[in-house]
């Protein structure tokens, strides 16, 4: 599998995207975001976490916009594969290739720790290495990861299954309590109506590895590689 880690300015995590690739067994690169093609054959594309444009005007918003969007927009169209994290999160949604918005944390302050995330469905290219309800370990680090669509929107998440992940605690029971930026309905993450788009707020790329205290972050990686060319 190809993969294609787009970087604006500000991006901070595609080194880590980059090495989680690679080490479920995908060719990764990183992209500039001035580009106008994606490279040739590529299956998925990641857009990183980090502060793309220093946050200014609104988180994701001058991002959504860059040149290579239209690019990523049109490989969306077509049925590739799109994950987008944190920072990529809210650029998906500026872009309107996912609905709703990603508000101020309820709190009003940045969140950085372990958190614990509800798989709600694994018969997708994200997921299938997990299983159903798992509770995963993951990170969070965002100042503006509360979740919030307009009521028919999170009806229609709900009713068709879009939901991807939830925070939870550690037995996997979504309670207010862990979800701590306050997100609509506890969600972390969610899918475009085709399920080739995902948008997920924590950093499943910082657990990879036992050295760094857990591997449940590999699995999403190792499920997308696990799809081609099914998926491609």
């Amino acid at each position: 599998m190809k993969s294609a880690v787009i970087v604006f300015p500000g991006s901070n995590r595609e080194g880590d995207v980059v090495r989680a690739l690679k080490q479920a067994g995908s060719d990764a690169q990183k992209v500039w975001h001035a580009e106008t093609e994606l490279p040739h054959g590529t299956d998925l594309v990641v857009l990183p976490g980090g502060f793309s444009y220093g946050d200014y005007l609104r988180c994701g918003a001058i991002a959504g916009r860059a040149t290579v969007m239209d690019a990523v927009r049109a490989h969306a169209a077509r049925g590739g594969l799109v994950l987008g994290i944190c920072n990529g999160f809210q650029i998906l949604c500026e872009s309107g290739l996912l609905p709703g918005i990603l508000m101020r944390n309820a709190n009003l302050k940045f969140i950085c720790h372990r958190q614990f995330l509800k798989v709600e469905r694994t018969d997708t290219a994200f997921t299938k290495r997990y299983g159903q309800g798992q509770a995963i370990d993951v990170c969070v680090a965002h100042g503006e990861g509360n979740y919030t669509a307009d009521a028919e929107t999170l009806k229609r998440l709900e009713g068709e299954g879009l939901v991807a992940f939830r925070y939870c605690d550690a037995q996997g029971h979504v309670t207010p309590d862990a979800n701590r930026n306050g997100s609509m309905n506890s969600i972390a993450g969610i899918y475009s109506d085709k399920l080739n788009v995902l948008g997920m707020m924590p950093h499943p790329e910082n657990l990879i590895e036992d050295l760094v205290g857990g591997t449940d972050g590999r699995g999403l990686f190792e499920s997308l590689v696990s799809s081609f060319p099914r998926a491609a």
